[in-house]
């Protein structure tokens, strides 16, 4: 019913910085340096993604410059240690890369993000070669859209399927992405499905209803109250 969700490749970076397998502790940071970002992917052979590299990935190196971890912490950070003594990509990165399609979804995307904990994500093709990055700053596009914009899908996607003229007559609002339903309607058992498709409307912040039944009190989220 919904329009078709925004993708991958509808926000994400084509022109993206990679490092090789090999490339030095120096180089990854003067990159990052340059290009101002959190994380790069460490590619092989013609751009098939193997890993990535973050600032978490470097940071031992330095925490570790001067001081001699005792036993304990030795055995809890053993992957710390080895990364503080790393010098190339390959040593440093994390493998196997977290990554997306350009054809996931905005939602599937975001998701893998929170699971994993990361604030980038590289986009690869079917065989793993590098197409660009998309971020968390990227995903958040959506909440961009006009209120016109939302207004009319949840007027086309929502109520003209579920609360269809003549039976029920509601006005969509929409204000810095709030959506509020405002009218009277026939079947208030459909109010919570309204709320939810709503709710799966990109851009949408919240939603809330002024909905009446023949003269019933006001209409909330979960139908009728007693």
């Amino acid at each position: 019913m919904h329009g078709t969700p925004h993708i991958v490749s509808d926000v994400m970076t084509h022109t993206v910085a990679a490092v090789g397998s090999e490339a030095s502790f120096k180089e990854i940071v003067r990159l990052m340096q340059d290009w101002k970002v959190s994380a790069l992917p460490v590619i092989e052979g013609e751009g098939r993604v193997v890993g990535v590299v973050s600032e978490a990935d470097l940071l031992p190196k330095e925490e570790f410059r001067d001081s001699e971890p005792d036993s304990c912490t030795r055995l809890r950070r053993l992957s710390d240690l080895a990364k503080a003594g790393a010098v190339t990509a390959k040593e440093l990165m994390t493998s196997p890369a977290l990554t997306t399609h350009p054809d996931t979804t905005l939602a599937q995307a975001a998701r893998t993000m929170a699971r994993g904990k990361v604030k980038r994500l590289p986009v690869v093709d079917s065989v793993g070669l590098l197409e660009g990055v998309v971020s968390r700053a990227d995903l958040l596009k959506v909440f961009l859209r006009s209120d016109e914009e939302i207004a009319e899908e949840v007027r086309r996607e929502v109520v003209s399927y579920l609360f269809p003229p003549p039976n029920s007559n509601v006005r969509t609002e929409v204000q810095d992405g709030v959506v509020k339903l405002v009218g009277r309607v026939r079947d208030t058992s459909l109010v919570p499905v309204a709320a939810r498709l709503v709710r799966a409307v990109e851009g949408v912040v919240d939603v809330d209803f002024d909905l009446t039944r023949h003269g019933n009190p006001r209409i909330g989220p979960e139908g009728d109250r007693p």
